[in-house]
Protein backbone atom coordinates (compact mmCIF):
# COMPACT_ATOMS: atom_id res chain seq x y z
CA UNK A 1 0.00 0.00 0.00
CA UNK A 2 1.37 3.05 -1.02
CA UNK A 3 2.38 6.03 1.39
CA UNK A 4 -0.43 8.51 0.55
CA UNK A 5 -2.57 5.39 1.73
CA UNK A 6 -1.08 5.03 4.93
CA UNK A 7 -1.39 8.49 6.18
CA UNK A 8 -4.55 9.14 5.69
CA UNK A 9 -5.26 8.97 9.05
CA UNK A 10 -2.72 11.05 11.83
CA UNK A 11 -1.19 8.43 13.41
CA UNK A 12 -2.26 9.95 17.19
CA UNK A 13 -6.21 9.68 15.91
CA UNK A 14 -6.43 6.58 15.30
CA UNK A 15 -7.91 5.52 18.58
CA UNK A 16 -10.25 8.03 18.55
CA UNK A 17 -11.70 6.69 15.11
CA UNK A 18 -11.80 3.09 16.58
CA UNK A 19 -8.36 2.20 14.06
CA UNK A 20 -5.10 0.76 15.07
CA UNK A 21 -1.76 1.31 13.27
CA UNK A 22 -0.67 -1.80 12.55
CA UNK A 23 2.88 -2.17 10.31
CA UNK A 24 2.47 -4.84 7.76
CA UNK A 25 5.78 -6.16 5.79
CA UNK A 26 7.12 -2.58 6.80
CA UNK A 27 4.59 -0.25 5.54
CA UNK A 28 1.93 1.19 8.53
CA UNK A 29 -1.59 1.19 7.88
CA UNK A 30 -4.64 1.84 10.02
CA UNK A 31 -7.44 -0.78 10.51
CA UNK A 32 -10.59 -1.08 12.81
CA UNK A 33 -9.41 -2.37 16.15
CA UNK A 34 -10.14 -6.20 16.27
CA UNK A 35 -9.98 -6.80 12.45
CA UNK A 36 -8.40 -10.31 12.03
CA UNK A 37 -4.53 -10.29 11.16
CA UNK A 38 -5.19 -11.88 7.98
CA UNK A 39 -8.31 -9.25 6.94
CA UNK A 40 -5.57 -6.37 7.42
CA UNK A 41 -3.13 -8.24 5.58
CA UNK A 42 -5.93 -8.22 2.32
CA UNK A 43 -6.72 -4.43 3.44
CA UNK A 44 -2.95 -4.10 2.82
CA UNK A 45 -2.84 -5.76 -0.44
CA UNK A 46 -0.49 -8.93 1.31
CA UNK A 47 -1.75 -12.32 0.22
CA UNK A 48 -1.54 -14.89 3.17
CA UNK A 49 -2.81 -18.36 1.98
CA UNK A 50 -5.46 -20.20 3.50
CA UNK A 51 -7.57 -23.08 3.72
CA UNK A 52 -10.23 -23.19 6.49
CA UNK A 53 -10.90 -19.72 6.49
CA UNK A 54 -13.50 -18.11 4.85
CA UNK A 55 -15.17 -14.77 5.85
CA UNK A 56 -18.75 -16.13 6.41
CA UNK A 57 -17.86 -18.99 8.92
CA UNK A 58 -16.50 -19.40 12.22
CA UNK A 59 -12.24 -19.29 12.39
CA UNK A 60 -11.07 -22.86 14.12
CA UNK A 61 -7.65 -22.29 12.31
CA UNK A 62 -7.31 -26.03 11.34
CA UNK A 63 -5.19 -25.97 8.45
CA UNK A 64 -2.41 -23.58 9.74
CA UNK A 65 -1.22 -22.40 6.48
CA UNK A 66 -2.07 -18.69 7.56
CA UNK A 67 1.02 -18.53 9.59
CA UNK A 68 2.58 -15.15 9.89
CA UNK A 69 5.45 -13.48 11.94
CA UNK A 70 3.87 -10.88 14.68
CA UNK A 71 5.78 -8.53 16.64
CA UNK A 72 5.18 -5.83 19.33
CA UNK A 73 7.01 -3.45 21.26
CA UNK A 74 8.84 -4.85 23.80
CA UNK A 75 7.59 -4.04 27.50
CA UNK A 76 10.15 -1.25 29.03
CA UNK A 77 12.12 -2.10 32.03
CA UNK A 78 10.50 -0.27 35.53
CA UNK A 79 10.81 3.26 35.67
CA UNK A 80 11.52 3.40 31.94
CA UNK A 81 9.63 5.29 29.47
CA UNK A 82 8.44 3.60 26.01
CA UNK A 83 10.81 4.43 23.37
CA UNK A 84 9.46 6.04 20.25
CA UNK A 85 11.51 6.26 16.98
CA UNK A 86 11.50 9.06 14.37
CA UNK A 87 8.33 7.95 12.45
CA UNK A 88 6.57 8.18 16.10
CA UNK A 89 6.27 4.04 16.55
CA UNK A 90 7.59 2.21 19.10
CA UNK A 91 10.50 -0.05 17.89
CA UNK A 92 8.66 -3.84 17.47
CA UNK A 93 10.60 -7.12 18.82
CA UNK A 94 9.45 -9.71 16.95
CA UNK A 95 8.26 -13.11 17.94
CA UNK A 96 10.76 -16.19 17.31
CA UNK A 97 7.57 -18.18 16.63
CA UNK A 98 4.81 -18.00 13.75
CA UNK A 99 0.80 -17.74 15.14
CA UNK A 100 -1.96 -17.79 12.93
CA UNK A 101 -3.50 -14.89 11.03
CA UNK A 102 -7.29 -15.98 10.81
CA UNK A 103 -8.01 -16.27 14.19
CA UNK A 104 -5.66 -13.64 16.10
CA UNK A 105 -6.88 -9.98 15.69
CA UNK A 106 -4.59 -6.75 15.33
CA UNK A 107 -3.22 -4.19 18.35
CA UNK A 108 -1.53 -1.02 18.32
CA UNK A 109 1.78 -0.50 17.51
CA UNK A 110 1.95 -4.61 16.16
CA UNK A 111 3.98 -5.92 13.37
CA UNK A 112 3.27 -7.99 10.87
CA UNK A 113 5.70 -10.16 8.41
CA UNK A 114 3.99 -12.52 5.70
CA UNK A 115 7.17 -12.78 3.63
CA UNK A 116 10.58 -14.23 5.75
CA UNK A 117 12.47 -17.22 6.39
CA UNK A 118 10.57 -18.02 9.21
CA UNK A 119 7.35 -17.90 7.57
CA UNK A 120 8.22 -19.34 4.55
CA UNK A 121 9.76 -22.12 6.20
CA UNK A 122 6.88 -22.38 8.10
CA UNK A 123 4.36 -22.61 5.22
CA UNK A 124 6.64 -25.31 3.46
CA UNK A 125 6.22 -27.85 6.37
CA UNK A 126 2.44 -27.41 6.77
CA UNK A 127 2.60 -27.90 2.49
CA UNK A 128 4.55 -30.81 3.38
CA UNK A 129 2.23 -32.15 5.64
CA UNK A 130 -0.99 -31.39 3.62
CA UNK A 131 0.62 -33.55 0.59
CA UNK A 132 1.97 -36.62 2.82
CA UNK A 133 -1.33 -38.42 2.11
CA UNK A 134 -2.70 -36.30 -0.30
CA UNK A 135 -3.05 -38.45 -4.25
CA UNK A 136 -1.47 -37.17 -7.28
CA UNK A 137 -3.83 -37.14 -9.63
CA UNK A 138 -4.03 -33.48 -10.41
CA UNK A 139 -5.04 -34.56 -13.95
CA UNK A 140 -7.89 -36.39 -13.37
CA UNK A 141 -9.13 -34.32 -10.94
CA UNK A 142 -12.49 -32.20 -11.26
CA UNK A 143 -11.25 -29.42 -9.15
CA UNK A 144 -7.92 -28.83 -11.53
CA UNK A 145 -8.09 -24.88 -12.22
CA UNK A 146 -9.11 -23.70 -9.62
CA UNK A 147 -7.59 -25.80 -6.71
CA UNK A 148 -6.10 -23.84 -3.81
CA UNK A 149 -3.92 -26.42 -2.95
CA UNK A 150 -2.69 -26.40 -6.11
CA UNK A 151 -2.03 -23.38 -6.34
CA UNK A 152 -0.67 -23.24 -2.90
CA UNK A 153 1.78 -25.87 -3.56
CA UNK A 154 3.08 -24.07 -6.50
CA UNK A 155 3.35 -20.45 -4.62
CA UNK A 156 4.44 -21.98 -1.31
CA UNK A 157 5.58 -25.41 -1.24
CA UNK A 158 8.71 -27.26 -1.58
CA UNK A 159 8.47 -28.58 -5.04
CA UNK A 160 9.50 -31.79 -3.83
CA UNK A 161 8.37 -34.09 -1.52
CA UNK A 162 10.32 -36.28 1.69
CA UNK A 163 7.45 -38.74 1.94
CA UNK A 164 8.81 -42.19 0.58
CA UNK A 165 6.47 -44.41 2.77
CA UNK A 166 3.07 -45.32 1.18
CA UNK A 167 -0.01 -43.08 1.06
CA UNK A 168 -2.70 -43.82 3.39
CA UNK A 169 -5.89 -44.89 1.06
CA UNK A 170 -9.41 -43.47 1.98
CA UNK A 171 -12.80 -43.49 0.61
CA UNK A 172 -13.13 -42.39 -3.13
CA UNK A 173 -16.19 -41.70 -4.68
CA UNK A 174 -18.94 -42.41 -2.09
CA UNK A 175 -22.00 -41.15 -2.39
CA UNK A 176 -22.52 -38.34 0.69
CA UNK A 177 -26.22 -37.36 -1.41
CA UNK A 178 -28.29 -37.12 -4.43
CA UNK A 179 -26.03 -34.09 -6.29
CA UNK A 180 -22.54 -34.77 -4.07
CA UNK A 181 -19.91 -37.18 -4.18
CA UNK A 182 -17.27 -37.31 -1.59
CA UNK A 183 -13.34 -38.33 -2.14
CA UNK A 184 -11.99 -38.29 1.34
CA UNK A 185 -8.48 -39.15 -0.01
CA UNK A 186 -8.40 -35.60 -1.24
CA UNK A 187 -9.81 -33.77 1.91
CA UNK A 188 -7.29 -31.56 3.96
CA UNK A 189 -9.43 -31.28 6.81
CA UNK A 190 -10.11 -27.67 6.55
CA UNK A 191 -13.61 -28.35 7.65
CA UNK A 192 -15.56 -25.50 5.96
CA UNK A 193 -18.46 -28.02 4.13
CA UNK A 194 -18.95 -29.19 8.08
CA UNK A 195 -19.14 -25.58 9.50
CA UNK A 196 -21.54 -24.27 6.62
CA UNK A 197 -23.71 -27.00 7.41
CA UNK A 198 -23.89 -26.62 11.29
CA UNK A 199 -23.60 -22.44 11.36
CA UNK A 200 -25.61 -21.69 8.08
CA UNK A 201 -27.63 -24.36 6.47
CA UNK A 202 -28.41 -25.36 10.18
CA UNK A 203 -28.38 -28.80 9.42
CA UNK A 204 -25.01 -30.35 10.93
CA UNK A 205 -25.01 -33.70 9.03
CA UNK A 206 -21.35 -33.57 8.30
CA UNK A 207 -18.35 -34.42 10.50
CA UNK A 208 -14.91 -35.41 11.11
CA UNK A 209 -14.24 -39.27 12.77
CA UNK A 210 -11.07 -40.98 13.44
CA UNK A 211 -7.64 -39.27 14.56
CA UNK A 212 -4.76 -38.10 12.65
CA UNK A 213 -3.57 -39.31 9.49
CA UNK A 214 -6.61 -41.47 9.64
CA UNK A 215 -8.94 -38.25 9.95
CA UNK A 216 -11.87 -38.61 7.70
CA UNK A 217 -14.70 -36.61 6.80
CA UNK A 218 -18.28 -38.53 6.55
CA UNK A 219 -22.07 -38.00 6.75
CA UNK A 220 -23.46 -38.96 10.17
CA UNK A 221 -24.70 -42.49 9.96
CA UNK A 222 -28.35 -42.98 9.11
CA UNK A 223 -27.99 -39.37 7.10
CA UNK A 224 -27.77 -38.04 3.89
CA UNK A 225 -26.58 -34.71 2.72
CA UNK A 226 -29.90 -33.93 1.43
CA UNK A 227 -30.01 -30.16 1.93
CA UNK A 228 -31.26 -28.08 -0.35
CA UNK A 229 -27.84 -25.40 0.06
CA UNK A 230 -25.75 -28.67 0.12
CA UNK A 231 -23.81 -27.94 -2.99
CA UNK A 232 -22.29 -24.32 -1.22
CA UNK A 233 -19.90 -26.96 0.53
CA UNK A 234 -18.67 -27.84 -3.05
CA UNK A 235 -18.08 -24.41 -3.53
CA UNK A 236 -16.87 -23.99 -0.65
CA UNK A 237 -13.86 -27.05 -0.67
CA UNK A 238 -10.96 -25.93 -1.73
CA UNK A 239 -9.75 -29.04 -2.83
CA UNK A 240 -11.27 -31.73 -5.21
CA UNK A 241 -12.44 -33.81 -2.49
CA UNK A 242 -16.27 -32.70 -2.63
CA UNK A 243 -17.66 -32.11 -6.16
CA UNK A 244 -21.39 -32.16 -7.95
CA UNK A 245 -22.59 -34.77 -9.80
CA UNK A 246 -24.17 -32.72 -11.98
CA UNK A 247 -20.76 -31.05 -13.06
CA UNK A 248 -18.60 -33.82 -12.15
CA UNK A 249 -16.32 -34.62 -15.64
CA UNK A 250 -18.13 -32.57 -17.34
CA UNK A 251 -15.37 -29.98 -18.61
CA UNK A 252 -12.35 -28.23 -17.35
CA UNK A 253 -13.14 -24.94 -16.11
CA UNK A 254 -10.62 -23.55 -17.91
CA UNK A 255 -11.92 -23.78 -21.05
CA UNK A 256 -15.58 -22.20 -19.38
CA UNK A 257 -16.50 -18.57 -20.09
CA UNK A 258 -17.78 -16.56 -17.09
CA UNK A 259 -20.45 -14.69 -17.01
CA UNK A 260 -21.84 -12.13 -14.00
CA UNK A 261 -25.90 -12.44 -13.94
CA UNK A 262 -28.48 -12.80 -11.63
CA UNK A 263 -30.89 -15.76 -10.65
CA UNK A 264 -34.45 -15.91 -12.15
CA UNK A 265 -35.89 -18.28 -9.35
CA UNK A 266 -37.39 -16.39 -7.43
CA UNK A 267 -37.50 -12.81 -6.15
CA UNK A 268 -34.27 -12.41 -4.22
CA UNK A 269 -32.42 -12.33 -7.08
CA UNK A 270 -29.32 -14.31 -6.26
CA UNK A 271 -26.23 -12.98 -8.11
CA UNK A 272 -24.51 -16.27 -9.95
CA UNK A 273 -21.85 -17.08 -12.38
CA UNK A 274 -23.18 -18.71 -15.63
CA UNK A 275 -19.95 -20.85 -16.58
CA UNK A 276 -20.47 -21.46 -20.29
CA UNK A 277 -18.73 -23.31 -23.28
CA UNK A 278 -19.80 -23.72 -27.11
CA UNK A 279 -23.33 -21.88 -25.98
CA UNK A 280 -24.00 -24.32 -23.76
CA UNK A 281 -24.36 -23.78 -19.62
CA UNK A 282 -22.15 -26.30 -17.96
CA UNK A 283 -22.82 -24.91 -14.58
CA UNK A 284 -23.95 -21.78 -12.35
CA UNK A 285 -22.74 -20.79 -9.15
CA UNK A 286 -23.40 -18.42 -6.42
CA UNK A 287 -21.83 -14.70 -7.23
CA UNK A 288 -21.40 -12.89 -3.66
CA UNK A 289 -23.36 -9.97 -2.86
CA UNK A 290 -23.74 -9.20 0.80
CA UNK A 291 -26.86 -7.02 0.68
CA UNK A 292 -28.51 -10.07 -1.59
CA UNK A 293 -27.16 -13.54 -1.43
CA UNK A 294 -23.92 -13.44 0.67
CA UNK A 295 -21.78 -16.26 -1.22
CA UNK A 296 -24.46 -18.63 -1.37
CA UNK A 297 -27.73 -19.73 -3.31
CA UNK A 298 -30.15 -23.00 -2.97
CA UNK A 299 -29.33 -26.00 -5.11
CA UNK A 300 -32.62 -26.18 -6.80
CA UNK A 301 -32.07 -22.81 -8.16
CA UNK A 302 -28.44 -23.56 -9.40
CA UNK A 303 -29.57 -26.84 -10.94
CA UNK A 304 -32.79 -25.30 -12.70
CA UNK A 305 -31.43 -23.21 -15.93
CA UNK A 306 -32.60 -23.02 -19.47
CA UNK A 307 -30.14 -23.79 -21.77
CA UNK A 308 -30.09 -23.20 -26.05
CA UNK A 309 -29.18 -27.16 -26.29
CA UNK A 310 -32.82 -28.10 -24.39
CA UNK A 311 -34.79 -30.52 -26.61
CA UNK A 312 -37.69 -28.70 -25.92
CA UNK A 313 -36.63 -25.20 -27.28
CA UNK A 314 -38.81 -23.03 -29.94
CA UNK A 315 -36.19 -22.28 -32.21
CA UNK A 316 -38.92 -20.89 -34.85
CA UNK A 317 -42.07 -18.97 -35.59
CA UNK A 318 -45.19 -21.06 -36.19
CA UNK A 319 -48.19 -20.58 -37.54
CA UNK A 320 -51.12 -23.25 -37.32
CA UNK A 321 -53.34 -24.35 -40.08
CA UNK A 322 -55.78 -26.77 -39.96
CA UNK A 323 -54.65 -27.66 -36.31
CA UNK A 324 -50.97 -28.06 -37.66
CA UNK A 325 -47.97 -25.92 -36.73
CA UNK A 326 -45.65 -24.93 -39.59
CA UNK A 327 -42.51 -22.91 -39.28
CA UNK A 328 -42.81 -19.49 -40.92
CA UNK A 329 -40.59 -16.64 -41.12
CA UNK A 330 -40.72 -13.44 -38.78
CA UNK A 331 -42.12 -10.98 -41.02
CA UNK A 332 -45.22 -13.93 -41.77
CA UNK A 333 -46.00 -14.47 -38.26
CA UNK A 334 -45.83 -11.20 -37.21
CA UNK A 335 -48.18 -9.85 -39.86
CA UNK A 336 -50.48 -12.01 -39.76
CA UNK A 337 -50.41 -11.75 -35.63
CA UNK A 338 -50.84 -7.56 -36.03
CA UNK A 339 -53.92 -8.45 -39.12
CA UNK A 340 -55.47 -10.91 -36.61
CA UNK A 341 -55.45 -8.66 -33.67
CA UNK A 342 -56.93 -5.58 -35.52
CA UNK A 343 -60.26 -8.06 -35.93
CA UNK A 344 -61.01 -7.40 -32.41
CA UNK A 345 -61.95 -4.38 -30.19
CA UNK A 346 -59.86 -3.35 -27.56
CA UNK A 347 -62.38 -4.39 -24.71
CA UNK A 348 -61.93 -8.30 -26.29
CA UNK A 349 -57.94 -8.43 -26.01
CA UNK A 350 -55.79 -9.00 -23.17
CA UNK A 351 -52.08 -9.09 -22.55
CA UNK A 352 -50.65 -11.15 -19.97
CA UNK A 353 -46.67 -10.39 -19.12
CA UNK A 354 -44.75 -12.23 -16.40
CA UNK A 355 -42.72 -11.58 -12.97
CA UNK A 356 -40.43 -13.57 -14.97
CA UNK A 357 -39.79 -10.41 -17.71
CA UNK A 358 -37.32 -7.93 -17.74
CA UNK A 359 -38.15 -4.40 -16.82
CA UNK A 360 -37.92 -3.92 -20.40
CA UNK A 361 -40.21 -6.08 -22.26
CA UNK A 362 -42.14 -5.20 -19.59
CA UNK A 363 -42.24 -1.56 -20.75
CA UNK A 364 -42.97 -3.08 -24.37
CA UNK A 365 -45.54 -5.41 -23.10
CA UNK A 366 -47.29 -2.26 -21.50
CA UNK A 367 -46.38 -0.37 -24.94
CA UNK A 368 -48.10 -3.19 -26.52
CA UNK A 369 -51.84 -2.92 -24.45
CA UNK A 370 -51.40 0.48 -25.31
CA UNK A 371 -51.31 0.54 -28.89
CA UNK A 372 -53.66 -2.26 -28.77
CA UNK A 373 -55.78 0.15 -26.74
CA UNK A 374 -56.84 -2.82 -24.03
CA UNK A 375 -56.61 -2.21 -20.08
CA UNK A 376 -56.98 -5.91 -19.67
CA UNK A 377 -52.91 -6.07 -18.65
CA UNK A 378 -51.40 -7.91 -16.01
CA UNK A 379 -49.00 -10.81 -14.86
CA UNK A 380 -49.12 -14.18 -13.23
CA UNK A 381 -48.66 -14.66 -9.72
CA UNK A 382 -46.20 -17.32 -8.25
CA UNK A 383 -46.91 -17.03 -4.50
CA UNK A 384 -45.46 -20.15 -2.34
CA UNK A 385 -43.94 -20.80 1.19
CA UNK A 386 -40.37 -18.69 1.73
CA UNK A 387 -37.76 -21.27 3.25
CA UNK A 388 -36.13 -19.08 5.50
CA UNK A 389 -33.45 -18.67 3.82
CA UNK A 390 -33.16 -17.68 0.17
CA UNK A 391 -36.03 -18.77 -1.35
CA UNK A 392 -38.63 -15.50 -0.94
CA UNK A 393 -42.63 -16.43 -1.12
CA UNK A 394 -42.43 -14.47 -4.29
CA UNK A 395 -41.70 -16.78 -7.00
CA UNK A 396 -41.43 -14.54 -9.63
CA UNK A 397 -38.10 -12.35 -10.11
CA UNK A 398 -39.40 -8.92 -10.95
CA UNK A 399 -42.60 -8.70 -9.17
CA UNK A 400 -41.67 -5.06 -7.84
CA UNK A 401 -40.39 -4.26 -11.15
CA UNK A 402 -43.57 -5.32 -12.82
CA UNK A 403 -45.05 -2.65 -10.01
CA UNK A 404 -42.53 -0.19 -11.24
CA UNK A 405 -42.77 -0.55 -14.75
CA UNK A 406 -46.73 -1.32 -15.14
CA UNK A 407 -47.94 1.47 -12.86
CA UNK A 408 -49.27 -1.11 -11.07
CA UNK A 409 -49.06 -1.65 -7.52
CA UNK A 410 -51.24 -4.88 -7.89
CA UNK A 411 -49.70 -6.23 -11.64
CA UNK A 412 -51.45 -9.68 -11.31
CA UNK A 413 -54.57 -8.21 -9.93
CA UNK A 414 -56.70 -8.15 -13.49
CA UNK A 415 -55.70 -12.10 -14.32
CA UNK A 416 -58.84 -13.04 -12.60
CA UNK A 417 -61.31 -10.96 -14.53
CA UNK A 418 -59.36 -11.52 -17.71
CA UNK A 419 -59.75 -15.62 -16.87
CA UNK A 420 -63.56 -14.67 -15.85
CA UNK A 421 -63.76 -12.74 -19.19
CA UNK A 422 -62.49 -15.81 -21.58
CA UNK A 423 -64.77 -18.22 -19.87
CA UNK A 424 -68.07 -15.77 -20.74
CA UNK A 425 -66.65 -15.21 -24.34
CA UNK A 426 -65.99 -11.28 -23.35
CA UNK A 427 -62.02 -11.66 -24.09
CA UNK A 428 -61.87 -13.39 -27.46
CA UNK A 429 -57.86 -12.74 -27.83
CA UNK A 430 -55.39 -12.90 -25.66
CA UNK A 431 -51.35 -12.39 -26.47
CA UNK A 432 -48.90 -13.88 -23.74
CA UNK A 433 -45.49 -13.69 -23.13
CA UNK A 434 -43.42 -15.93 -21.37
CA UNK A 435 -45.95 -17.90 -19.27
CA UNK A 436 -47.84 -21.25 -19.56
CA UNK A 437 -51.41 -20.15 -18.75
CA UNK A 438 -52.30 -23.77 -18.33
CA UNK A 439 -49.88 -24.05 -14.81
CA UNK A 440 -50.09 -21.29 -12.73
CA UNK A 441 -52.34 -18.86 -14.45
CA UNK A 442 -55.37 -20.89 -13.70
CA UNK A 443 -56.58 -21.13 -17.38
CA UNK A 444 -58.09 -24.16 -18.27
CA UNK A 445 -57.85 -26.32 -21.95
CA UNK A 446 -61.13 -25.32 -22.43
CA UNK A 447 -60.68 -21.90 -21.89
CA UNK A 448 -57.49 -21.44 -24.15
CA UNK A 449 -59.74 -23.54 -26.86
CA UNK A 450 -62.59 -21.10 -26.28
CA UNK A 451 -60.15 -18.00 -27.67
CA UNK A 452 -60.34 -16.91 -31.42
CA UNK A 453 -56.93 -16.35 -31.24
CA UNK A 454 -53.95 -16.82 -28.85
CA UNK A 455 -50.77 -15.49 -29.91
CA UNK A 456 -47.77 -16.68 -27.42
CA UNK A 457 -44.20 -15.81 -27.01
CA UNK A 458 -42.14 -18.62 -25.16
CA UNK A 459 -38.49 -19.81 -24.78
CA UNK A 460 -39.76 -24.11 -24.67
CA UNK A 461 -42.81 -26.03 -25.84
CA UNK A 462 -45.68 -26.17 -23.72
CA UNK A 463 -49.16 -26.95 -23.21
CA UNK A 464 -49.88 -23.03 -24.32
CA UNK A 465 -47.81 -23.56 -27.11
CA UNK A 466 -49.09 -26.29 -28.61
CA UNK A 467 -52.97 -24.47 -28.26
CA UNK A 468 -51.70 -21.06 -29.58
CA UNK A 469 -52.19 -19.78 -33.27
CA UNK A 470 -49.01 -17.94 -33.39
CA UNK A 471 -46.07 -19.13 -31.67
CA UNK A 472 -42.67 -16.68 -31.12
CA UNK A 473 -39.49 -18.52 -29.99
CA UNK A 474 -38.39 -16.55 -27.29
CA UNK A 475 -34.95 -16.38 -25.52
CA UNK A 476 -34.19 -17.93 -21.98
CA UNK A 477 -33.30 -15.67 -18.96
CA UNK A 478 -29.14 -17.03 -19.37
CA UNK A 479 -29.69 -15.69 -23.31
CA UNK A 480 -30.65 -11.76 -22.93
CA UNK A 481 -29.84 -8.69 -21.49
CA UNK A 482 -32.17 -6.55 -19.23
CA UNK A 483 -32.84 -5.54 -15.69
CA UNK A 484 -34.99 -6.44 -12.88
CA UNK A 485 -36.13 -5.85 -8.76
CA UNK A 486 -36.04 -8.02 -6.33
CA UNK A 487 -38.02 -8.55 -3.47
CA UNK A 488 -36.15 -6.07 -1.34
CA UNK A 489 -36.07 -3.53 -4.35
CA UNK A 490 -32.86 -3.69 -5.40
CA UNK A 491 -32.24 -2.90 -9.40
CA UNK A 492 -29.56 -5.81 -10.73
CA UNK A 493 -28.10 -6.52 -14.40
CA UNK A 494 -29.66 -9.62 -15.98
CA UNK A 495 -26.72 -10.68 -18.41
CA UNK A 496 -26.44 -12.89 -21.79
CA UNK A 497 -23.95 -16.20 -21.20
CA UNK A 498 -25.96 -17.32 -24.62
CA UNK A 499 -26.53 -16.81 -28.25
CA UNK A 500 -30.53 -17.89 -28.23
CA UNK A 501 -30.69 -21.10 -30.46
CA UNK A 502 -32.26 -20.71 -34.08
CA UNK A 503 -34.61 -18.15 -35.04
CA UNK A 504 -35.11 -17.12 -31.10
CA UNK A 505 -35.07 -13.65 -29.64
CA UNK A 506 -35.90 -11.60 -26.26
CA UNK A 507 -39.21 -10.95 -25.88
CA UNK A 508 -38.42 -6.99 -26.12
CA UNK A 509 -37.68 -7.46 -29.65
CA UNK A 510 -40.61 -10.01 -30.37
CA UNK A 511 -43.29 -7.23 -29.06
CA UNK A 512 -41.34 -3.93 -30.30
CA UNK A 513 -41.81 -5.11 -33.83
CA UNK A 514 -45.30 -6.40 -32.88
CA UNK A 515 -45.92 -3.30 -31.89
CA UNK A 516 -44.31 -1.58 -35.10
CA UNK A 517 -46.72 -3.82 -37.16
CA UNK A 518 -49.40 -2.87 -35.36
CA UNK A 519 -48.88 0.77 -35.70
CA UNK A 520 -47.21 1.11 -39.00
CA UNK A 521 -44.86 2.70 -38.11
CA UNK A 522 -40.99 2.81 -39.67
CA UNK A 523 -38.96 0.54 -37.31
CA UNK A 524 -36.61 3.36 -37.19
CA UNK A 525 -38.51 5.30 -34.94
CA UNK A 526 -38.28 2.41 -32.01
CA UNK A 527 -35.22 1.11 -30.18
CA UNK A 528 -32.52 -0.47 -31.79
CA UNK A 529 -30.72 -2.41 -29.06
CA UNK A 530 -31.51 -2.92 -25.35
CA UNK A 531 -29.53 -0.20 -24.37
CA UNK A 532 -31.67 2.35 -26.12
CA UNK A 533 -34.28 0.87 -24.45
CA UNK A 534 -32.82 0.75 -21.50
CA UNK A 535 -32.12 4.72 -21.53
CA UNK A 536 -36.19 5.10 -22.93
CA UNK A 537 -36.96 3.25 -19.86
CA UNK A 538 -34.72 5.63 -17.35
CA UNK A 539 -36.82 8.53 -18.40
CA UNK A 540 -39.83 7.35 -18.26
CA UNK A 541 -40.55 5.30 -14.73
CA UNK A 542 -38.83 7.41 -11.47
CA UNK A 543 -37.43 4.95 -9.87
CA UNK A 544 -35.68 3.71 -12.22
CA UNK A 545 -33.43 7.71 -13.45
CA UNK A 546 -30.34 7.38 -14.32
CA UNK A 547 -30.15 3.87 -14.17
CA UNK A 548 -30.09 2.20 -17.53
CA UNK A 549 -28.58 -0.97 -18.31
CA UNK A 550 -25.31 0.16 -18.30
CA UNK A 551 -25.22 2.67 -15.74
CA UNK A 552 -26.16 -0.37 -12.78
CA UNK A 553 -24.03 -1.45 -10.61
CA UNK A 554 -22.13 -5.03 -10.93
CA UNK A 555 -23.89 -5.94 -7.16
CA UNK A 556 -27.30 -3.40 -7.67
CA UNK A 557 -28.40 -0.23 -6.90
CA UNK A 558 -31.67 0.16 -4.30
CA UNK A 559 -34.39 2.11 -6.50
CA UNK A 560 -37.45 1.88 -3.72
CA UNK A 561 -38.19 0.29 -0.71
CA UNK A 562 -40.56 -2.53 -0.15
CA UNK A 563 -39.57 -3.02 3.66
CA UNK A 564 -38.50 -6.80 2.74
CA UNK A 565 -35.52 -8.37 3.89
CA UNK A 566 -33.50 -11.43 3.19
CA UNK A 567 -33.71 -13.63 6.42
CA UNK A 568 -30.08 -15.49 5.57
CA UNK A 569 -28.81 -12.05 4.64
CA UNK A 570 -30.21 -11.11 8.18
CA UNK A 571 -28.76 -13.56 10.13
CA UNK A 572 -25.80 -13.45 8.78
CA UNK A 573 -25.32 -9.50 9.61
CA UNK A 574 -26.48 -10.54 13.17
CA UNK A 575 -23.12 -13.02 13.69
CA UNK A 576 -21.31 -10.37 11.98
CA UNK A 577 -22.46 -7.86 14.78
CA UNK A 578 -21.67 -10.60 17.69
CA UNK A 579 -18.01 -11.28 16.24
CA UNK A 580 -18.94 -14.94 15.21
CA UNK A 581 -17.41 -14.10 11.46
CA UNK A 582 -16.49 -11.18 9.43
CA UNK A 583 -19.01 -11.54 7.37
Amino acid sequence: MSDSNTTQLPKDLAAEKGLVNVQIDGHWIQVPRGTRMIEACKIAEKEVPHYCYHPKLSSPGNCRMCLVQMGMPPRPAPGEEPKYGDDGFQEIGWMPRPVIACANTVGENMGIRTQGELVEKCREGVMEFLLINHPLDCPICDQAGECRLQEFSVGYGKGQSRFKEDKIKKPKNVKIGPRIRLDDERCIMCSRCIRFMDEVADEPVLGFSERGTHTTVGIFPGKELTNNYGLNTVDLCPVGALTSNDFRFQMRTWFLKETSSIDTNCGTGANITVWTRGNKIFRITPRQNDEVNSCWMPDSHRLNYICPTDEDRLTACLIKADGIHEETCWENALEASADALKQFDASEVAVIASGKQTNEELFMMRALAAELGTENLSIVAREKESDDMLISSDRNPNTTGAKLVLQDEYPTGKLDGIRVGVSNGSIKAIVVASENLLEEAGFTQDDLNALELLVSIHHSANATAQASDIVFPGAGPAEKRGSMVNVTGRLQKLNAACVPPGDARSDWEIIRDLVLELSGEASSEAPQSIDALSKVLATSIPEFEGKHITAISDLGDLVTETGVSIPLVQREAERKANGEIVG
